[in-house]
């Protein structure tokens, strides 16, 4: 990892999701109906536990229209995660 990476309050570069992220996105995404949300990529922020920003595509449950998404999503160092946010990009 880069410094960048390593830098506490710092975003990471956008990435693939790695096992890890998609387990966070799924257990704070649990629940939500309606339209489904498939991420495929992440950036982090490493401040009191982890921030997430998800781009995801977005579909409603007929699987059209399809568009963009930002998820914003935090994980406390205790504690589950859950969503902050959802955003049409």
């Amino acid at each position: 990892m880069s410094t960048q990476e390593l830098l506490v309050g710092g975003w990471t570069k956008y990435h693939t999701l790695t096992p890890e992220d998609q387990k966070i996105f799924d257990e704070a995404i649990k629940g939500y109906v309606g339209v489904h949300y498939v991420p495929y990529e992440v950036s982090t922020q490493l401040v009191n536990g982890t921030n997430y920003r998800f781009k995801c595509r977005a579909s409603l449950i007929t699987g059209s229209p399809v568009w963009e998404t930002m998820a914003g999503i935090y994980c406390p160092i205790e504690g589950k995660p859950h969503v902050d946010s959802i955003i049409r990009i």
